[in-house]
């Protein structure tokens, strides 16, 4: 059983509780750094950790005169500590610690998303497996074109995954990288000791070079993945679309007892959760865009990034979070009519088999213009009348009577012969020792 989503799971990263008390935990590491450096006395350290605290509503009510976040948390964690606190945020800048625990939030945000899709994994592996030779047609430009199975779709979306696993490990990878450096990142007043201990404790890494940030392509590569895995789901999500139209249904989202499909028609069945998917899949890759602007910043730094960020960061890992957990109950819970895919597999009375009938002839000696020629005036025919079938239009033309009997026809039209190699696509996929 799928577990239902619960938004406080991943927007509690984002919450100002979590926030400020990863901002404490970073100016309590340095502290401690220094303590062991020599630099504080460790019963000034001893006083900090008994006494460090903050309350958000007082924080925000200091803002509001200060005008500067990270003044009013220092102010009010002062409150509380008293004298010890003037160990507090020596040497450091703002971005030392809003940079460092916004690094801390991604990277948690992002081993949950990572989460998410390896479930999303599973459910299509299973999914596939199941399927493999439920077959269905397969179309190129929204047209018919030859036998495929309802397998190999589930195993696309499954292989499309995996690679989206690879590139947020990495994005994951990038932006888990904290600073403790100071002004413009020269380590004027501070030992680089003190930022790489904070960063090991903090489960990160330092920064090789920053200045008074950290750089934001590493933000924008987080971004950019996010909505490319968006680019993923909208993908799966306008295939259930399609597949789903009354005119197609050969899959179709799950239809729970006493939902209602429209308010006006009674009869409607709506695909609206691979909606939704789609446009969630549009806010990510606008996110994106901003996370990209964020790059270039004015010298050492400005703040035009961080009023983006604010938004575009929380908003995108709480939005995909959420798509990726409608996206496995979507797949989890597809309905799939293999009778429909057989019917609409049909629907173009052989058609699908003309590229088969094409290199049968070329394999008995005709050229490929001339097979091509021999195959498409049939198959034109078929196109225009409902009553033919491009088997039997075949059979009557003496240009391919040259070429192939009656028994060589039908057996080119046999489906089991479609899809003989499934197994070995499958081998390199869902059923390969490292999926």
């Amino acid at each position: 059983m799928i577990e239902r989503y619960t938004l406080p799971e991943m927007g509690k990263i984002w919450k100002d509780e979590f926030k400020y008390s990863t901002w404490l935990k970073i100016e309590i590491l340095a502290v401690e750094a220094r303590t062991k450096a020599g630099e504080v006395p460790e019963k000034d350290l001893q006083t900090i950790k008994e006494r460090a605290r903050f309350d958000v509503k007082r924080i925000l009510e200091i803002e509001e005169t200060t005008k500067h976040d990270v003044i009013a948390f220092l102010t009010n964690v002062a409150e509380y500590v008293g004298g010890a606190s003037r160990h507090i945020h020596y040497g450091m800048t703002s971005s030392d610690i809003l940079d460092t625990a916004l690094a801390f939030q991604m990277k948690t945000a992002g081993e949950l998303l990572l989460n998410r899709l390896e479930t999303l994994k599973t459910v299509l592996r299973k999914r596939a497996i199941e399927h493999k030779h439920t077959l269905c047609i397969g179309r190129s430009h929204g047209i018919h074109a030859e036998p495929t199975t309802m397998g190999i779709k589930f195993a696309l979306w499954f292989e499309e995954t995996k690679r989206n696993i690879r590139r947020l490990k990495d994005a994951v990878e990038n932006i888990s990288v904290g600073q403790i450096s100071g002004a413009v990142g020269t380590f004027d007043h501070l030992s680089p000791e003190v930022e790489q201990y904070v960063c090991e404790k903090m489960g990160l890494k330092p920064a090789p070079v920053s200045t008074q940030v950290i750089q934001r392509d590493r933000h924008a590569q987080f971004l950019t993945t996010l909505a490319i895995i968006g680019a993923t789901l909208e993908k799966m999500a306008v295939e259930v679309r399609h597949l789903q139209r009354t005119e197609v249904l050969e899959a179709e989202e799950f239809f729970s007892k006493g939902q209602k499909g429209s308010s006006a028609m009674p009869h409607k069945r709506n695909p609206i959760v691979s909606e939704r998917i789609t446009g969630i899949a549009r806010l990510l890759r606008a996110n994106a865009v901003a996370a990209l602007e964020n790059v270039a910043l004015w010298h050492e730094r400005d703040i035009s990034h961080s009023s983006v960020e604010r938004v575009i960061i929380p908003d995108s890992t709480i939005i995909l979070d959420y798509a990726l957990d409608l996206m496995i109950k979507l797949m989890d819970n597809l309905l799939i009519y293999p009778e429909k895919m057989l019917k609409n597999l049909n629907l173009t009375r052989g058609l699908i088999f003309s590229q088969k009938v094409l290199l049968k002839l070329v394999e008995k000696g005709a050229t490929r213009e001339e097979a091509y020629a021999m195959v498409q005036q049939p198959a034109m025919e078929v196109w225009k009348d409902d009553s033919k079938t491009l088997l039997e239009e075949l059979k009557k033309s003496e240009k391919i009577k040259k070429f192939l009997t009656d028994e060589e026809l039908e057996n080119v039209f046999d489906l089991k012969n479609s899809l003989k190699n499934i197994d070995v696509i499958f081998s390199r996929t869902v059923e390969k020792q490292d999926s």
